[in-house]
Formats: structure tokens, C-alpha cells, sequence
């Protein structure tokens, strides 16, 4: 069976809207730290905003099958609760495909790069990271041909 990329030509540009959403669990000493500024590499949430619009424009070189896009807009939002940070991303184009993988990936990078910014005070004496987990990473709205 051979592997090929969707033949779009015959598709017409329209508006192309999609929002993910996913969390992390931290522990709540880590949230703490988080909100009193006292991460050692810097702000996670800013961070994983950064790396999220960049995971945007960057899809179709982690996922080969994905056509670039002209991404339009990327708006990253996160709520930091008690033991977690959610994150959801929209993502919009006119085009002539859809921009579900592009959010995705920007919530997957964004929580990654927040694992990876927190993850000296997520350890436990064995290094390991027994409640970290990122979860509910999922596709929440598309818009496929609806301006306005």
C-alpha cells in the first residue's frame, strides 16, 4: 500500500478554524512555585506559549502527511488550577485544509514544554515523575466555510 499525502487541489479556500484543549498534572507545590515566579528557566506558561504558536507553524515537519498552511491565527489560552494547567489553542486560516493538527500540536508542545520546565521540581527521590501526566488532549470545535 503506498503512502500519500491527500490531493487537495481540487478543494476550494475557506475559512478553517480549530481548538484543541489538554492539561498537565503538577504537584501542588510546583503550581506554587509557578505562581510566585520561582521556576528556575523562567515563566512556564510563557514558554509553552511561545512553543506552542511555534509548534503551529512547524506541524508539517513533525507530521509528513500534513500540508502547509498559511496559519492566520494562533491564541494559545491557559488556567493554572490547583494541581494542573490547562491548556486550549485555536487556529485559524483560510485554506483549503483543516487546521485540527495544528492545534493539537500546539497544546501537545506547550504542555510538553511545561513538563519539561517544571520537571526538576516534579522528580521524586528516585528521579522519577509518579504524578505528572498530560491528559485530555483532545479536538474540542472545528469551522470549516463559516466567516463572521
Amino acid at each position: 500500500m503506498a503512502i500519500n499525502m491527500a490531493n487537495i487541489s481540487g478543494k476550494a479556500i475557506v475559512l478553517r478554524e480549530a481548538t484543541a484543549q489538554g492539561t498537565i498534572m503538577l504537584q501542588q507545590k510546583t503550581i506554587g512555585l509557578i505562581k510566585k515566579g520561582k521556576i528556575e528557566k523562567g515563566n512556564p506558561v510563557d514558554i509553552a506559549n511561545i512553543a506552542g504558536i511555534a509548534a503551529t507553524k512547524l506541524t508539517p515537519t513533525i507530521m509528513p502527511l500534513c500540508h502547509p498552511i498559511p496559519i492566520e491565527n494562533v491564541k494559545l489560552e491557559f488556567q493554572v488550577k490547583k494541581e494542573s494547567i490547562s491548556v486550549k489553542a485555536s487556529v485559524r486560516t483560510h485554506w483549503k485544509t483543516g487546521v485540527e493538527m495544528e492545534a493539537l500540536s500546539a497544546v501537545t508542545a506547550a504542555l510538553l514544554n511545561i513538563w519539561d520546565v517544571v520537571k526538576k521540581y516534579e522528580k521524586d527521590k528516585n528521579g522519577q515523575y509518579p504524578t505528572t501526566k498530560i491528559y485530555d488532549v483532545s479536538v474540542v470545535s472545528k469551522v470549516k466555510g463559516k466567516d463572521g
